[in-house]
């Protein structure tokens, strides 16, 4: 007879497998709670991570500083993401004072608010190709200075920016771009005739960093802003951002 269908035999075995059943079932309750654990454990770390890392720097030293210290995790990919939470969206709700004005370029790889790891209510941030300015970009980037003491304005240009090699390409050529881009390429006309006094490996990026210089300088001698910077109150940076490995480099205007 097969053992299997003895009776005493087969309550021995539905006995061990009931209690092979409950010890599985004892250790998937132990994991489970393990992880249960774990998901508050880490769900409190979350929670107690403040909103905002320190108060909104005064000084335009302090809000370049803040600045630098955000690119520097983005570079090193220990990013802290502040100011991005629902309190932070409460808080700035009714009134904002952010501590830099950013004026970039268009590129999607140059996003100000990742690559300096900032969030809600901490910069203003202004986009055109190559940093090109105008009456309406001028105003907005006078905007935070004027009216809530921004204290600080970065230029950022960028590697292999594809609006200024454009503008490059068709000054040296003679060529006229479709549309509206035309505007570009005379808003970049000073900064390639300045370009060509210079004898480098790379022109193109020679121009990026040209035009960031050239329109830092502009707007520190702009007669609305030029008296803040004067006195303190505002520092004109401009600088350059690698694709290659993230880094923000100023190039002048930093201040003392």
């Amino acid at each position: 007879m097969d053992s299997a269908g003895h009776p005493h035999r087969r309550a021995m075995l539905a006995g061990g497998l009931a209690a092979a059943a409950a010890a599985v079932l004892s250790g998937c309750a132990k994991d489970t709670g393990q992880a249960k654990s774990a998901g508050k454990a880490a769900a409190a770390d979350l929670k107690a991570t403040p909103a905002s890392p320190t108060a909104r720097p005064v000084t335009s030293k302090e809000a370049l500083a803040r600045l630098l210290e955000g690119n520097e995790r983005w570079v090193t990919g220990r990013l802290q993401h502040p100011d991005r939470d629902p309190d932070r969206r409460q808080f700035v709700a009714q009134t904002q004072e952010p501590y830099g004005v950013i004026l970039s370029c268009i590129d999607s790889r140059v996003p100000p608010e990742l690559l300096f790891d900032t969030g809600l209510g901490d910069l203003y941030v202004l986009r055109t190709g190559a940093q090109a300015v105008g009456p309406v970009v001028t105003g907005s980037v006078e905007y935070g200075p004027m009216t809530t003491g921004t204290p600080l304005i970065v230029i950022l240009g960028h590697q292999r920016c594809g609006a200024a090699k454009a503008a490059y390409d068709a000054l040296r050529d003679g060529a006229t771009l479709p549309g509206n881009l035309q505007a570009l390429v005379e808003a970049l006309q000073p900064a390639y005739k300045k370009t060509l006094k210079h004898r480098g490996p790379d022109p193109v990026d020679t121009m990026i960093r040209v035009q960031a210089e050239l329109t830092a300088a502009d707007l520190r001698s702009n007669k609305d802003l030029s008296p803040l910077v004067k006195k303190g109150a505002l520092a004109v940076v401009s600088a350059y951002y690698s694709l290659d490995t993230g880094r923000v480099d100023i190039l002048s205007g930093a201040p003392a």
